[in-house]
């Protein structure tokens, strides 16, 4: 189990969106994203930067629209990604927390790959726009990870600040909390983290 790389590879398509997707959780935080919405391509290259998952993105949408489809698509496509390459879970820590400081701002993440989608966000922004990218829709990404990742993810601002502070904390520090709960534990074996048998 150490030695094998959990990855995954995710097509979605609908009306709206058109995305690729490839994942290796064990990898170096090499990326290679385009959304189409230069922000949020920063934020996702952050995120696996700094969980490093080595991630390709390819999403296009109807952004003439609204931003929203892509985004939350991309948030269901990089949740389904996760599942995916971790296939059972056996193994592996389950839960990660994190408290993620950026200058001013500080964001606590929280994840569990228990099965149930639940998320909390508690954060806000307050600008319409943090550079490209549409600010109310990051929790619609995080709603969006959550259930294509059947997981739970509780978001925090627990100090404010500078919104574009604020929203990349918050990729880093879910970055950080997602490796913890990735991370193989060798004494765990094959067991699975959980005492109901099953996820």
């Amino acid at each position: 189990m150490k030695n094998a790389k959990r990855c995954a590879k995710i097509e979605r398509k609908t009306k709206e969106t058109q995305i690729s997707l490839q994942l290796c959780v064990d990898g170096s935080g090499e990326s290679s994203v385009s959304t189409g919405i230069g922000f949020f391509d920063h934020m996702l290259s952050a995120f696996a930067k700094h969980g490093l998952f080595d991630l390709s993105l390819s999403a296009k949408g109807d952004l003439e629209v609204d931003q929203h489809h892509l985004v939350e698509d991309v948030g269901i496509a990089l949740g389904e990604a996760f599942s995916s390459a971790l296939g059972s879970k056996r193994g592996i820590a389950r839960a990660g927390c994190f408290a993620f400081p950026m200058d001013e701002a500080l964001s606590l993440v929280s994840v569990d790959f228990g099965g149930r989608s639940a998320l909390i966000f508690d954060a806000s922004f307050q600008r319409e726009f943090i550079g490209e990218l549409q600010s109310d829709l990051v929790k619609e990404f995080f709603a969006g990870f959550v259930q294509g990742a059947r997981c739970n993810v509780c978001v925090r601002l627990l100090y404010d600040g500078n919104d574009h502070h604020k929203c990349e904390g918050i990729f880093k520090g879910f970055a950080r909390a997602l490796s913890q709960a990735c991370e193989v534990k060798e004494r765990a074996g094959r067991s699975l983290p959980s005492t109901k048998g099953v996820i």
